[in-house]
């Protein structure tokens, strides 16, 4: 808070200026003002901070700098956990460039063309943002070299990690050459990765902002508890109460997004979805709506919506409480941006209100139980911004066209008030005569007085849920992550095979260890091709020829039409959801 340093501070090309001042920055954000110095030092960093922190510029700034646009060669790799973040990134890059006459930045991932990806590399762009598994593929093709890299960054490297995409990070670090500069940026920092900046980097410099900090003071929040049917309703009625122009809407569920997309739409409101199952193209195209204002409404899930940077979101509504606080953060933090302030909404049915403690708990800030605004509150809304609209409309003046328009309904024997009556109910709509209760009424009064412990009714709690869902815990015994299974057989000698767990689907791979195939191989895969997070992939089982893996039901068939046919390691593979 005390740092008054601005970007004409940092010793940065004219061109990078330019740019930074044309996007409406003039002082950095904590991470920034900490990180950029050392960066244009060329010294290695550890970056510790969340999504809507600004670190996207606080690594691009100096990679522009440091950029030699003479030399038609790949210089840099950003490493991303997700195709929606490789394309922010880069689309943020290309704004930090646009006066460094001569910068080319591409971004390959999946679902996209490899001939386009094949085309832009060749041409000798600069800069290369991408995901793990498809930067893979074009290194085992021999379309991306990495010979002359001189600056490399994992953006949100904790998330790859859990995405399965480790074995794939080494490889590209080892191939790098070994004077190169290279920089961490992690929204937390376990021990894999600190294993990793041991291991890859020279001498780093920790830059770390504090949860305080992250928690941005511009966000006002609040959560309602609702009943799990009344929740449309209740987000509805704050939209409108608040005259909310441009909001998104975060889904726990991929099949709740289309519902609430197509109940907004049934309401009139400029409503789109966004998700995993959908092809990128399309994905694409709503962001793109949503970025030129023409979509006011974005409803995604936690995983589709990484990378969304949009600073004009005035609020985010939380539908369902993120099951992780981590998620909450990463959610809010996409309002409030670029000293702007937002608002941040989340409904709260059953036992979902516990996790409120929870998230407190880990932002340490207070949010605040609202109250929902009734129909009267939000009719009262409505029909003031109705007089304001016919007044400017009065003033502006009006068209010859509707001059005859009161006559002609008082020589129907209409009286004026009655007609200007008419005329606010068609365009207000019709008005209740009773008042619904939407908030959900407490089993006791006790909830405010609880203890911190979160959980739900069974006792559990999330953190410790999390605990026990790491690689190791779901991916099978050590043993067989060290290559050591032998292929089982049941009775009569065919291979064996356990069932899928409840809710999951189990999947054939036709490759197995045979082809020095590993669990992290199949997850990074999987994630990388269908956005799907690491943590809701299941037991993996490697056998010497074959392997199987659990999926979400509701999420096999995506996992199916991504992978069949597609390459895993650079070796082509056929899926089909196991027999038996």
């Amino acid at each position: 808070m005390e740092n008054q340093i601005l970007f004409a501070d940092l010793g940065l090309s004219d061109e990078v200026k330019q740019a930074v001042a044309e996007m409406g920055f003039v002082a950095p954000s904590p991470i920034q003002a900490e990180s950029i110095p050392h960066l244009l030092e060329g010294r290695d960093v550890i970056g510790q901070a969340q999504t809507g922190t600004g670190k996207t510029a606080a690594f691009g700034i100096p990679l522009i700098d440091i950029i030699d646009p003479n030399e038609k060669v790949i210089q840099s790799l950003i490493l991303c956990p997700t195709r929606e973040l490789a394309v922010q990134v880069s689309e943020e890059l290309r704004r930090l460039a646009k006066f460094k006459k001569g910068v080319w930045i591409t971004a390959i991932y999946g679902g996209d063309s490899y001939e386009r990806q094949n085309r832009d590399l060749r041409k000798g762009c600069q800069i290369v943002v991408g995901t793990p598994g498809r930067v893979m593929d074009h290194i085992d093709r021999g379309t991306l070299r990495l010979d002359n890299i001189r600056y490399i960054v994992l953006d949100e490297a904790d998330e790859m990690l859990d995405m399965g995409f480790r074995e794939d990070i080494e490889t590209v670090l080892a191939d790098c050459p070994e004077d190169r500069q290279t920089v961490f940026f992690s929204a937390t920092m376990p021990k894999p990765i600190m294993d990793l900046t041991k291991r890859y980097q020279k001498n780093p410099q920790l830059v770390k902002v504090t949860k305080n900090e992250v928690t941005n003071v511009n966000i006002e929040q609040s959560w309602y508890a609702v009943r799990p049917d009344a929740k449309f309703e209740a987000m509805c009625r704050l939209i409108d109460f608040h005259q909310i122009k441009l909001m998104l809407v975060f889904s726990n569920q991929k099949a709740r997004v289309d519902e609430i997309v197509e109940q907004f739409q049934m309401r009139g409101y400029a409503a789109e979805g966004l998700h995993g199952d959908m092809r990128q193209a399309a994905r694409t195209q709503v962001m793109s709506k949503f970025r030129a204002g023409t979509t006011q409404i974005l409803v995604a899930t936690d995983v589709a919506a990484r990378g969304i940077d949009v600073d004009s979101v005035e609020a985010v509504f939380n539908y369902d409480v993120p099951m992780d606080s981590e998620y909450y953060v990463h959610r809010i933090g996409r309002t409030g941006r670029a000293g702007k302030s937002g608002k941040a909404f989340t409904l709260a049915s059953g036992s979902e209100k516990y996790r409120i403690r929870d998230i407190q708990n880990y932002t340490k800030v207070e949010i605040i139980r609202g109250k929902l605004p009734t129909f009267a509150d939000v009719f009262a809304i409505k029909k003031n911004r109705f007089i304001e609209r016919v007044q400017q409309t009065i003033e502006e003046g009006t068209s010859e066209f509707y001059a005859d328009v009161l006559s002609t309904l008082e020589e129907a024997g209409h009286e004026p008030a009655a007609i200007v009556s008419a005329l606010a109910q068609l365009n207000l709509g019709g008005v209740k005569t009773t008042e619904d209760n939407l908030e959900e009424q407490p089993r006791n009064n006790k909830f405010e007085g609880r203890d911190s412990r979160g959980g739900d009714r069974n006792g559990s709690r999330f953190g410790e849920r999390r605990s026990n869902d790491r690689f190791g815990d779901r991916r099978g015994n050590t043993a067989e992550r060290n290559g050591n299974t032998r292929e089982r057989v049941d009775r009569e000698g065919k291979p064996f095979r356990r069932g899928a767990d409840a809710g999951m689907v189990r999947l054939f791979i036709n490759i197995g260890k045979n082809f020095k195939i590993t669990p992290s191989h199949i997850v990074g895969a999987i994630t990388g091709e269908t956005g799907l997070p690491g943590k809701v992939i299941g037991q993996i089982d490697l056998f010497d020829s074959y392997s199987f893996v659990d999926v979400p039901k509701e999420h096999h068939q995506t996992v199916l039409s991504a992978l069949d046919g597609n390459t895993i390691k650079g070796k082509r593979v056929n899926v089909e959801v196991a027999k038996g």
